[in-house]
């Protein structure tokens, strides 16, 4: 198949490898963006998979944080114009709000009552014929702690509570709630920043290590190495990668060298009171949603009859 710039582009973009070595990836893989990623990397020629950062989706995520409980809500438009409006702000605060009894739970969500107007769909519905754009409520998320604190954060922030990166922190403690927030929102930032896939290394995704597992096989059988030593190999990969992706055993990223694990106990201790990470959502505005690309000749040709 013939392989288009901006396919080359998205692969250059995601994996850093070199123009003709993403054309030569894509070439092998018939086109495959997630093969020719494994392909690289198979062939030393891309550290590791990024995430695709190119998305159909605008719009905002936003947070709310209630005694022990907090939420977090993404809310899409088409434009980033219309993720300006105060219209379109008022009703993701609100959802946000409303999101504290909604249990992560999204088709419940939708179905909540608004303050004014309706349901959250029955607005969402109202403000699209409005705004003159489509928007969705797409996901929902609560986390709470028994005893502690949940702590909330908003990356670059374009209002109070919403913007583009909201995070969440659970941690169950007895300690003095000044102490868990001022731990909690340095943590929000880390994982807003670094962004871990799991709590743990085993809560990790089983399909995605196993992918990894096979890259690292292919490596190994590359390097001709003894079949002892490769197993060695593959073995070390999936640790560093397990390491690398896990929130409690990264590095903290305001020191670069403390495990994030480490850092939440030294805060127990000097709090006088054991704190634990219980868990953490994030959510980015229009994360796994990929773009449509679209052949501007094509659609200019289509336009014509031609």
């Amino acid at each position: 198949m013939a392989i288009t710039a901006a396919q080359v582009k998205e692969l250059r973009d995601r994996t850093n490898a070199g123009m003709m070595d993403c054309k030569k990836a894509l070439a092998e893989t018939n086109g495959d963006m997630e093969a020719a990623v494994d392909w690289l990397r198979t062939k030393g020629l891309a550290a590791a998979a990024k995430k695709s950062g190119r998305t159909a989706a605008e719009g905002l995520v936003g947070v709310a944080v209630e005694g022990t409980k907090g939420a977090v809500v993404e809310v899409n438009s088409e434009t980033d114009f219309v993720a300006k409006n105060d219209t379109f702000q008022d009703f993701v605060r609100e959802v946000s709000n409303l999101a504290l009894q909604a249990d992560g739970d999204v088709e419940k969500l939708k179905g909540m009552q608004m303050p004014v107007g309706g349901s959250v769909e029955e607005v969402l519905t109202d403000n699209i014929a409005t705004i003159g754009e489509n928007q969705s409520l797409r996901r929902t998320a609560l986390l709470s702690v028994e005893k502690g604190a949940v702590v909330s954060y908003v990356h670059n922030a374009v209002a109070p509570n919403l913007g583009k990166i909201g995070v969440l922190v659970a941690l169950e403690s007895e300690a003095d709630e000044a102490a868990l927030m001022t731990l909690g929102k340095q943590l929000a930032m880390h994982i807003a920043a670094a962004n871990p896939m799991a709590l743990n290394g085993e809560d990790l995704d089983a399909d995605m290590i196993e992918r990894e597992r096979e890259i690292a096989k292919a490596k190994a059988v590359e390097s001709g190495k003894p079949e002892n030593i490769a197993e060695k190999m593959v073995e070390g990969s999936i640790a560093k990668f397990k390491k690398e992706n896990a929130l409690l055993s990264q590095l903290f990223v305001m020191d670069n060298k403390t495990p994030v694990a480490d850092v939440v106990a030294a805060a127990g201790k000097e709090a006088g009171s054991p704190i634990e990470l219980k868990a953490f959502e994030r959510f980015q505005l229009g994360e796994g949603i990929e773009k449509e690309e679209s052949d501007f000749a094509a659609e200019v040709a289509a336009a014509a009859g031609n």
